[in-house]
C-alpha cells in the first residue's frame, strides 16, 4: 500500500517546484495507466493484471478514461459445435488530466 502511494506521489510530482496552472499532471496515456494501476491494485488486487492490456483514452482535452480488456474467446468452436461467450466486466477509472484527481473507480460485472 505504501509503495502505491509513493508511486502515485512520484508520478504526480514534477522536477521543478514551480506552480504552473497550465501544466497537465497526467500528460499522456502511459502516465494515466500507471496511475490507474496504482489505484486499482489495493482495491481489486493482482487479478487486475489479467485484464491487460489497459487502454487509456482522452475524452475532450480534460479527462483520461482507462479500462481493462475483457480477455476470453468469444465465438463458435468448430470442434465442439458450441458457442463460447466470455462474460464479466473490466476495471474502469476516470482521471482528470490537469491535476490527476480520480473522479470514478469501478469494476463492471
Amino acid at each position: 500500500m505504501k509503495l502505491n502511494i509513493v508511486l502515485l506521489t512520484v508520478l504526480l510530482s514534477s522536477s521543478s517546484f514551480q506552480t504552473d496552472k497550465f501544466r497537465d499532471y497526467v500528460p499522456n496515456k502511459a502516465t494515466a495507466i500507471k496511475i490507474a494501476e496504482a489505484v486499482w491494485l489495493p482495491i481489486y488486487g493482482e487479478k487486475i493484471y489479467s485484464e491487460r492490456p489497459f487502454e487509456a483514452t482522452l475524452r475532450g482535452d480534460t479527462l483520461w478514461v482507462v479500462t481493462g480488456t475483457l480477455n476470453g474467446a468469444n465465438g463458435y468452436d468448430s470442434t465442439t459445435g458450441e458457442l463460447s461467450v466470455t462474460v464479466g466486466g473490466v476495471v474502469y477509472i476516470e482521471i482528470r488530466k490537469k491535476d490527476g484527481k480520480i473522479l470514478i473507480v469501478n469494476h463492471g460485472k
